[in-house]
C-alpha cells in the first residue's frame, strides 16, 4: 500500500503544460527547481529515477497539445501516475498484510477484505479518527494489538526466542507514526494505491487518475 502526498497545484501545472515542452524539460532536468520539496519524514524516488521512468513511458506516446489532453486521448494513466510521483512531497507505504492492523486500529473496527482497505469511505474514517488521536496514542494501540494477535496465534513475545520481535515492533511503531503524520497533512492531496494496481484506479473522487484525465 502506498499513499502519496501530492501538491495539487504542481500536478495541475504539469498537466496544463504543452506535452512536447513537458517531455523536453523533464529530459533536460529543467523541472527539478519546481518539484515540491521532499518532506523529511517521508520517502520519495530520486529526481533522476522519476525522470527516467517518466521518459521511458513518454517514448510510447505521440501527441500534440496540452499534456492532460494528450494523456486522455491515449489513456496514459501510467504516465500520469509518474507525474503524481513527481508532484509528491513523499509517500507512506507498508506491506499490505500489515495494513489491516493499522487501518483497523485507526477506525476501531474490522475491515472485511483487502479491497475495503482502499475504499474512499474507509479513508474518510481514517482521516477523521486520526485527527482526534495523538501519534503516540495510535502507535501504542497498533503495537498492543500486534502483540495480542501474536499471543492468540500462540507465538512468542520473548525476544530471546525470536530475534525478529524487536525489529518488527519497531517497524509497526514507525509505520503507524508515519501514517498518522501523513494522514494529517491536510494541505496535500492524498492519492492512494498499491503495487500492481492499474494506474487509472489510483486515488479517490476528483483526484482519481481516471477522473483527472476525463474532467
Amino acid at each position: 500500500m502506498k499513499l502519496h502526498l501530492v501538491d495539487g497545484n504542481s500536478l495541475l501545472k504539469l498537466l496544463s503544460m504543452d506535452w512536447d515542452d513537458l517531455v523536453r524539460k523533464m529530459n533536460s532536468s529543467q523541472l527539478r527547481d519546481i518539484r515540491p520539496k521532499l518532506d523529511s519524514k517521508l520517502d520519495r524516488d530520486f529526481d533522476i529515477d522519476c525522470e527516467a521512468e517518466f521518459l521511458d513511458l513518454a517514448e510510447e506516446i505521440i501527441g500534440d497539445g496540452v499534456t492532460r489532453d494528450v494523456l486522455s486521448e491515449v489513456g496514459g494513466y501510467d504516465v500520469l501516475l509518474k507525474l503524481v510521483e513527481w508532484s509528491s512531497v513523499g509517500y507512506w507505504e507498508a506491506w499490505e498484510g500489515r495494513c489491516f492492523i493499522y487501518i483497523e486500529n485507526a477506525i476501531g473496527r474490522e475491515v472485511s477484505n483487502v479491497e475495503e482497505m482502499y475504499s474512499y469511505e474507509v479513508w474518510c474514517e481514517i482521516k477523521e479518527s486520526l485527527s482526534r488521536k495523538t501519534e503516540s496514542e495510535f502507535a501504542e494501540e497498533v503495537c498492543k494489538d500486534w502483540m495480542r494477535r501474536r499471543e492468540e496465534l500462540g507465538e512468542t513475545l520473548d525476544e530471546k526466542k525470536d530475534p525478529r520481535i524487536i525489529p518488527t515492533f519497531e517497524s509497526h511503531d514507525k509505520n503507524s507514526r508515519t501514517l498518522h503524520y501523513a494522514v494529517n497533512q491536510n494541505q496535500y492531496v492524498q492519492i492512494l494505491g498499491r503495487d500492481h494496481l492499474e494506474a487509472q484506479l489510483w486515488g479517490h473522487g476528483e483526484w482519481n487518475l481516471t477522473n483527472l484525465l476525463d474532467s
